[in-house]
């Protein structure tokens, strides 16, 4: 009989069975976890869980969302991270989301993240648009499962961590759902934490970091790229105004666009 909910757990180097426990998992999961073997398994927790474990040897937080979508059977998937810690009866309050709302197959939920990291909280359900997408990482997300294998959308493997361009999977991915007719709210429901730990991606606001925004840019805006890049480049200057003035960021921005501009030829979703 097909679970009504899993979590898809993208995981890097870390002990499965503790991870699980960690997280204070209600559901069964899987576990895509980046190390150094190719292996497969399914282990039952104590509380009748199961986890659907697979070891890989692939980098790539895209790569392994993807792979947990392919190995899910369940009606909604959980996107979760190694640093996600639920609270009791989150997953209640997953599946009465999705039941009070036939029609959504994307819902966001909140999480308690470090006051410097935040980039959202809903204290009213909202529709989520390609223009505030950009507010939500993919931990956030839970999606009827059927939905986006139906849309065949996937995670990009060129963004996020372990790949070649910074943060920006998530993002790409909500864009190809709205793209492809999905409905996506966000809900005023917390259901977890993020614990604190070091970016696996995020080393400062240097010549990388301003090139591959640039690059998401040309992916998620196309034609009016340029215009986001100036926008984010004055609002948030005094993030970055000790590392470089405002016209340069703007100018490696433009570099990277015109570099995804150019990649987007041979590959238009980022895949």
């Amino acid at each position: 009989m097909r679970r009504n909910l899993e979590v898809l757990i993208s995981s890097l180097e870390k002990d499965p069975v503790k991870l699980a426990s960690h997280m204070n998992l209600e559901c069964d999961a899987v576990i895509i976890n980046q190390g150094s073997k190719e292996h497969s398994y399914e282990y039952g927790m104590s509380n009748g869980l199961t986890l659907r474990v697979f070891e890989t040897k692939e980098r790539g937080v895209g790569r392994s969302r993807n792979r947990a979508i392919d190995a899910a059977d369940s009606k909604i998937v959980l996107f979760a991270d190694d640093d996600i810690v639920y609270t009791k009866g989150y997953a209640e309050k997953v599946l009465n989301a999705f039941k009070e709302d036939p029609k959504a197959d994307i819902i966001m939920f909140n999480f308690n993240v470090n006051a410097k990291r935040r980039t959202y909280f809903t204290e009213q359900e909202t529709s989520v648009s390609r223009w505030t997408l950009g507010r939500y990482p993919a931990f956030a997300a839970a999606a009827r499962l059927s939905s986006i294998t139906n849309a065949k959308v996937r995670f990009s493997t060129l963004f996020g961590g372990g790949a070649k361009y910074s943060n920006g999977e998530d993002s790409l991915f909500f864009m190809e759902c709205i793209k492809a007719g999905l409905k996506i709210k966000a809900v005023p429901v917390t259901i977890g934490i993020e614990e604190p730990r070091k970016s696996t991606w995020f080393n400062g606001y240097n010549e990388k970091f301003f090139k591959d925004r640039g690059v998401l840019f040309s992916f998620l805006y196309g034609k009016t790229a340029v215009l986001w890049a100036f926008r984010f480049a004055v609002a948030k200057r005094k993030l970055y105004m000790n590392s470089m003035k405002p016209s340069e960021a703007f100018k490696l921005m433009k570099q990277g666009i015109e570099e995804g501009n150019l990649i987007k030829k041979d590959n238009p979703n980022g895949r």
